[in-house]
């Protein structure tokens, strides 16, 4: 039985469209390995929370993932098989997302009886910093981030919109603007009640000093910064949010599999090995360039 170009190509096609299926099997079989060796080695319940952008099959159109009511309910289903005495460790890595997603999950977190640690190997921003909350530990990778809670109303800030009515007479501010600030009074009320029964959370043990607490909310919900300003693992100690820095290795490999999909050149490459000691190179021959004189202090 002879085969003919035309045939080859056939075979090729099929082999070409079934690699990218058999690919994604093989990591979901290793995502899967490596979530069981985590909780052999924590004793724990894990649980993924990673938003990537994805891109969808064909016409490679970016859609950017956050947290959305799906999300809830595959976490508060977790959290439901997880028996009372077994900590959980929530990983985390997103935006943000929608409120009362963030709420649901947030709520029972705090309401498990045994230990809840969150590990943030790069970020966690809004909506995944009130879950970060709901923790009794944080575990930070040194450079990684948090972000602020204030509520946000459409493409605005709460409190950008209580400051433009208190600074205008009132005469000059339409009625949906007025509006706008109602809604954004009560929203910020009601995020502050809610990062309050977080913070004020005992069980096991009591995670944030009493005196810090209200220092926290302030901080967190007022825009007194941009909602996407980082705040550092630095800043977030100093705030008294229970946060230890250093994560284990399996965190940052169970990262690698859950990669940024590519759309044509990279954006970011590197040789990922431990590079050995190189030698200096030898110094340029020509000129040498002046050197500053120091600034006398005054």
């Amino acid at each position: 039985m002879s085969f003919s170009i035309f045939d080859l190509f056939w075979v090729f096609l099929i082999i070409s469209s079934l690699q990218p299926v058999w690919q994604r099997r093989q990591v979901a079989v290793r995502r899967v390995q490596a979530l069981k060796t985590f909780e052999q080695d924590r004793r724990s319940r894990v649980i993924l929370l990673i938003h990537r952008q994805e891109s969808l099959s064909l016409l490679g159109i970016p859609l950017s993932r956050y947290i959305t009511i799906e999300d809830s309910e595959q976490i508060l289903r977790a959290i439901r098989l997880t028996p009372p005495e077994t900590p959980i460790d929530l990983i985390l890595h997103t935006p943000g997302g929608l409120v009362l997603a963030t709420e649901q999950i947030a709520r029972a977190l705090i309401r498990h009886p045994a230990k809840v640690t969150v590990f943030v190997p790069h970020y966690a921003m809004s909506g995944g910093t009130m879950l970060a909350l709901a923790a009794d530990e944080i575990v930070m990778d040194a450079n990684a981030v948090l972000g602020p809670v204030d509520p946000q109303l459409g493409n605005f800030p709460a409190a950008s919109i209580i400051n433009v009515v208190e600074q205008k007479p009132i005469d000059k501010v339409d009625d949906q603007t007025l509006i706008m600030a109602d809604l954004s009074r009560k929203a910020i009320k009601q995020v502050q009640r809610f990062v309050r029964t977080l913070l004020q959370d005992a069980v096991p043990t009591p995670k944030v000093p009493a005196e810090k607490i209200e220092v926290i909310i302030e901080t967190l919900t007022t825009g007194q910064v941009t909602h996407d300003y980082p705040i550092t693992v630095e800043e977030a100690t100093e705030l008294g949010l229970p946060i230890t820095v250093g994560l284990p290795r399996s965190i940052y490999d169970l990262m690698e599999l859950y990669p940024q999909p590519q759309g044509g050149r990279p954006s970011v490459q590197y040789i990922p090995m431990p590079y050995a000691p190189r030698p200096s190179l030898p110094e340029p021959k020509g000129r040498p360039l002046p050197e500053a004189e120091p600034v006398a202090k005054q």
